[in-house]
């Protein structure tokens, strides 16, 4: 029985699109491979951090030392080769993702330089125009052409940035930069393509490849270009307070290093068609404009989207970090670099007691990066497809289906120079972020002063409300002893729960709000305050969405498990939460599962007025497409209303009052795809037969699984677990029974469809599958906007606040 597991999973895997990319048999074995750059010979001098000033215009105009310049490059301009990665996602995403098709400006898409900002969210590149037709110089692509009257981009400098030289590289295609080619677009950069060699020029038709589906959709379709992507991507945005005046053409100066990509909208970008009959963009669609799910390409199988971090206060948030962020590294977690090999003497050399002491801010939102600074930076990169070689051998890209393993920083650093040339240039962008920061004030913005307020006494009672009520989580600046909470005193890892409960029952007394409002109501109480106390906050309490701290990525032999501590692997159950069932509305309890999940560290308010909406997954307020400021106000009333009074918040469609907020549904009937062209090929050539034999799963372009009817919950699909992570042998027999049997009854009730099936119909078989796809679900919380009750009578262990509390709460928060 044991041996028909494979079997089982490649069935589940075919059902769920996870096998139909191409094979992967015969891979090498982790820990052997080389990275693109060596390969080439090519050492870790040979890629300099670039020196140039050419931004000096963003981040306002911060004047930057030699350092920091470097910092800045590395974070705007470097993708360390990870241009591999994201031609193989075109591939493996059976189309969905062409990052090259949404560089583009052809008149066939729906997107061009000309609304790329309000369709997508990108950030246009100052110094380009939008593509007038077919560029001979670029292969016939409809890429943006940099303007005349503008400098040249110096990172494009081949002499002084040389490329690596592999493949067509340096034969029939120039070796380019190491930083690639601009683009138009801030944070994508263009990298001549390796496998584009003379056979491959030959086959290659751009007029096909923005035109007839049956050449686009080939998985041994080979691009001229290879896209490359940097941190910019997702972290660069409008200056809350120097808006462009037409975000389509933002100068540099209206832009910010560290804001976070809170437009970007990842349904259009990640399945350029935005076809709502497609699945993966009902998929997608789930992130709300500025949110992305983290692990998509490593999945989880849980679909959890997390807005893009703001990088703010740096400096404060590492004065925290010697207070609550003490973590004990161990295994492959001691490899970590941290400021101590770069730093000899200085503040910087206080964050790390060897030989595994480390105090560390927690950077993703489930607390998990918790091995210094410089680890969360370095891991970054391995995130956007550094050193793809050897991390796509740990999983199953954006699809899963794949026992996932760790990758070993030590592989790294023996096979992968892009990685030891980042681990050296990741201090420098820790500098640049230290300087760089600073909040951006709503009194500073055009116009700004219009929305606060001048009612010195109210202002005076929002501070009361704030120091009584919030500062307990979002306040670096706490009383001078809180001895619940002392990491010294073994408040951290098994014991860590009972110790914040201990703190939260104390924050209810007077002794505490005493101290918290002395603290609050002094003069310098924003100054070099982050605003949040990093702290790991049960989800048992906040009430939110369970599935991103159920996230797993940073597990105990997960694919993070060398970027975060044992300290958190140590961390226990939070307890029971409520779930709803998406059908009936029926409560139920899920216990949390020990060994890291279940935690949130609480957002920074820093700049709290021009982040909106809400919640760690955007759900709460509407958004805006506009960075104006008198668009980010409306957006932040309107998301700070249904923060505070909970009744405010959308309501499901299908079950209304019966669960707590909204839940993620398709919009419109959808199937699971893939195109002819990307089936493997012995399934190309028995494409006939399958079409007679297996007419419910094979049509005349490829697979098509479905209908999955509109109003089917997202998430039902979507977090379903087809393999287990390192189970015994019984659990994994107990697992496939399960899984063996939900797959024949899927295929019973889809093949049972009459032709032509209603809605209705195919919502009839999805109820009757309802309940073999929970048992089987790995986060079944499916409510996304609810939580964070606090000052609410939906908080029923404290009172809620009076109208008047909350309205003066509300004025002391624009100040931040």
């Amino acid at each position: 029985m044991a041996q028909l597991t494979p079997t089982l999973r490649r069935g589940a895997a075919l059902l769920l699109l996870l096998s139909l990319a191409g094979c992967r048999d015969g891979e090498p074995k982790p820990g052997t491979v080389l990275d693109e750059a060596k390969q080439a010979q090519r050492t870790v001098e040979s890629f300099p951090a670039a020196d140039e000033d050419y931004f000096k215009d963003m981040d306002g105009a911060v004047a930057l030392n030699a350092a920091e310049v470097k910092g800045r490059n590395t974070w705007l301009v470097w993708t360390g080769g990870n241009d591999r990665l994201w031609d193989k996602l075109a591939t493996v995403s059976v189309g969905n993702l062409d990052l090259l098709k949404t560089l583009s400006s052809h008149p066939g898409l729906k997107f061009s330089r000309d609304n790329r900002w309000n369709y997508l969210g990108l950030v246009n590149e100052p110094c380009f125009d939008k593509a007038g037709g077919p560029d001979d110089k670029r292969f016939g692509l409809w890429l943006d052409q940099r303007r005349a009257d503008c400098p040249k981009d110096p990172f494009e400098n081949e002499q002084k940035y040389p490329g690596v030289a592999i493949g067509a590289r340096g034969k029939n295609l120039p070796a380019g930069s190491f930083y690639g080619y601009a683009t138009g677009v801030v944070g994508l950069r263009l990298f001549p393509n390796p496998a584009f060699d003379e056979a491959a020029a030959k086959k290659w038709d751009a007029k096909r490849y923005y035109e007839d589906p049956t050449y686009y959709n080939d998985k041994d379709l080979i691009r001229p270009y290879r896209v490359g992507m940097s941190c910019a991507f997702c972290h660069v945005g409008p200056n809350p307070v120097k808006p462009p005046a037409d975000p389509e053409h933002p100068k540099w100066e209206n832009l910010s290093s560290n804001v976070g990509a809170q437009y970007f909208w990842v349904d259009r970008i990640f399945s350029w068609q935005a076809d709502p009959s497609s699945f993966p963009f009902q998929l997608f669609h789930t992130s709300r404009p500025g949110a992305l799910d983290t692990s998509l390409i490593s999945t989880d199988s849980i679909n959890n989207p997390r807005t893009m971090n703001a990088v703010y206060g740096l400096g404060p948030r590492l004065d925290i970090a010697k207070r609550w962020g003490k973590e004990t590294l161990a295994g492959g977690g001691l490899n970590n670099k941290q400021f101590n090999d770069f730093v000899k003497d200085g503040p910087l050399t206080q964050f790390f007691q060897p030989p595994k002491t480390v105090w560390t801010p927690r950077v993703l939102k489930d607390g998990s990066d918790s091995v210094g600074a410089l680890g969360a930076l370095n891991r970054v990169y391995l995130n956007i497809g550094l050193f793809s070689e050897e991390w796509l051998l740990h999983f199953n890209p954006l699809v899963g289906g794949k026992t996932i393993t760790p990758i070993q920083i030590a592989d790294a650093r023996k096979n992968s120079v892009y990685w030891q040339s980042t681990e050296l240039q990741t201090v420098d962008m820790a500098l640049f972020f230290l300087k760089s920061t600073d909040p951006h004030k709503l009194k500073d913005a055009p116009g700004g002063a219009q929305y606060l307020s001048s009612d010195a006494a109210q202002l005076s009672r929002g501070k009361v409300v704030f120091a009584e009520n919030c500062a307990r989580c979002h306040s670096s600046k706490l009383p001078p002893k809180v001895p619940p909470l002392d990491p010294s005193a073994g408040c951290a890892g098994p014991d860590y729960l009972a110790c914040f409960d201990k703190y939260w029952d104390w924050t209810k007394t007077e002794d505490f709000k005493s101290q918290m409002r002395q603290i609050v109501q002094a003069d310098d109480f924003l100054k070099d305050n982050y605003l949040s106390t990093e702290l790991r906050v049960p989800v048992t309490l906040l009430q939110t969405n369970a599935c991103s701290p159920l996230a797993t990525n940073a597990l105990k032999g997960n694919i993070w498990d060398n970027f975060s501590s044992k300290t958190y692997k140590d961390l226990p159950s939070v307890g029971e939460i409520t779930v709803h069932n998406p059908f009936t509305g029926a409560p139920s309890q899920y216990k949390m599962p020990a060994g890291g999940r279940g935690f949130t560290r609480p957002a920074s308010l820093i700049s709290v007025w021009s982040t909106a909406p809400f919640l760690l997954n955007n759900s709460l307020g509407k958004f805006n497409p506009s960075p104006s400021v008198a668009a980010r106000m409306e957006s932040f009333n309107d998301s700070i209303q249904k923060l505070l009074w909970p009744e405010k918040r959308e309501k499901d469609k299908v079950l209304g009052d019966k669960v707590p907020g909204l839940i993620d549904r398709t919009t419109a009937r959808s199937y699971l795809r893939v195109p002819t062209g990307y089936l493997p090929d012995a399934l190309q050539e028995l494409q006939g037969p399958l079409q007679r034999y297996l007419p419910w799963l094979f049509g005349k372009d490829g697979v098509e699984l479905g209908p999955i009817p509109a109003g089917t919950p997202v998430n039902l699909i979507s977090n379903l677990q087809v393999t287990l992570d390192n189970p015994s042998l019984g659990e994994r027999l107990k697992h496939d029974k399960k899984l063996l049997e939900l797959l024949l009854k899927i295929k019973h009730d889809l093949k049972a469809l009459p032709p032509g099936a209603s809605d209705e119909e195919a919502r009839k078989v999805f109820a009757n599958l309802a309940q073999p796809m929970l048992e089987l679900s790995t986060c079944p919380d499916f409510v996304v906007n609810r939580g964070h009750y606090f000052g609410t009578g939906y908080q029923t262990k404290e009172p809620g606040l009076s109208d008047s509390d909350k309205y003066a709460l509300i004025e002391f928060l624009k100040t931040f």
